[in-house]
């Protein structure tokens, strides 16, 4: 193994022989991975060195890709473009999206919209309207490549040139169904309440209206008006009322014959967002932190079990398995600790936290932790 001056010096003579875009795309990749949870071995310094050079995120696109891109702001979500729902598209798709179609597919039509913007930056609104013209441009050519096998193959071939992951041609996908709805999706959002304390009574009632105009619009904009609704709430997971509040039982089937029944996926996916941000706070020793998301993912559990008779559906399957990845990552974390096991368990393993278990559940919880989490949980 070389010494550490050595490989840190073989390290910048590797990245200097990248471009920019590379090294970004590089970057891109693997923030992409650690949000994914994969492990990367003997790469801090690596990271450390592109995070340097690219301390606002990599491949910063310009003026010309944010009006662009302007549209997909309300569905915009952080992470990786795997964890984005049938309503989102993740925030790091846009680099290759944009590289893809300036580099690969439209590079003329690109090139002439990019000089075109640069040059009335002072005028947004004319920047607009050129963003709108290219992005019916960049729509009429990808309408009539994708619709065939052969087109469609190509486009997948051509995006794993600047990234790893299938699911940004998802997104691609996804940018051209906002697109399409993009009038309908901003009156949409211009009439939406800018902030939804509880979604019940009148609320609900003028939301369940608005998506009904919405749909009746374009019926392909309903998961991205899920989206926008879910970001105006206090509480997002009030999102699961949309459903169930519509629904003639609370058994699964009836509640899934509902318009807007996508809505139970999207509070699930809520979980899964936080599983991430607890295990980020767990890493970091921070305690407070982590109690607190935890205690938001029990709540969103719970409203669940109560809004739904859940029984053996595949929503109740996956509630189970989420909460036992969250109960693994408590665990690990409290056998990584054991110097400071006392205070972890009585913070993060409080009844408090998760008030609806049954004192059964709260037993076989403890006796799964050993003798020293028992001593703490239960009463003296």
């Amino acid at each position: 193994m070389a010494p550490p001056d050595q490989a840190s010096e073989q390290l910048k003579q590797f990245l200097g022989q990248l471009t920019p875009q590379v090294r970004g795309r590089l970057l891109a990749e693997l923030e992409r991975l650690l949000e994914l949870g994969e492990p990367i071995p003997r790469t801090e310094e690596l990271i450390a060195s592109l995070r340097a050079e690219f301390p606002n995120g990599p491949e910063r696109r310009g003026e010309p890709a944010r009006f662009f891109f302007k549209p997909l702001e309300p569905v915009l979500v952080d992470g990786a473009p795997e964890r984005a729902n049938s309503g989102q598209i993740a925030r790091g798709s846009l680099s290759p999206i944009w590289t893809l179609l300036t580099t690969e597919l439209l590079t003329t039509m690109a090139r002439e919209y990019v000089d075109s913007v640069s040059k009335v930056l002072a005028n947004p609104k004319q920047a607009e309207k050129l963003a709108v013209g290219f992005q019916k441009k960049a729509l009429g050519y990808l309408d009539g490549t994708m619709r065939s096998t052969e087109g469609s193959a190509m486009v997948r071939a051509s995006l794993r040139m600047y990234t790893t992951s299938s699911a940004v041609f998802d997104d691609l996908a996804k940018m051209f169904m906002v697109f399409r709805a993009s009038n309908a999706l901003t009156k949409f959002a211009q009439d939406l309440a800018p902030k939804i304390a509880a979604l019940e009574g009148p609320a609900l009632a003028k939301v369940l209206e608005q998506l009904k105009t919405l749909k009746a619009a374009n019926a392909d904009a309903i998961p991205f008006g899920l989206t926008i609704v879910a970001g105006r709430l206090a509480t997002r997971w009030h999102l699961l009322h949309l459903a169930t509040k519509m629904a003639e039982s609370k058994a699964p089937p009836a509640v899934a014959a509902t318009p807007y029944a996508l809505v139970v996926s999207m509070v699930l996916d809520q979980i899964d967002e936080k599983r991430l941000l607890l295990s980020i706070a767990l890493r970091s020793n921070r305690v407070v932190v982590a109690k607190g998301i935890l205690k938001e993912i029990y709540a969103i559990e719970n409203a669940l079990k109560a809004q739904i008779d859940l029984g053996d559906s595949d929503w109740a399957a996956r509630l189970r398995e989420q909460m036992a990845a969250v109960e693994a990552a408590l665990n690990a974390e409290v056998q990584a600790s054991r110097t400071n096991v006392g205070h972890l368990t009585h913070v993060l393993t409080s009844n408090g936290l998760r008030p609806a278990q049954s004192l059964k559940e709260r037993l076989a919880r403890a006796v799964q932790k050993g003798r020293d989490i028992v001593t703490d949980i239960l009463p003296a």
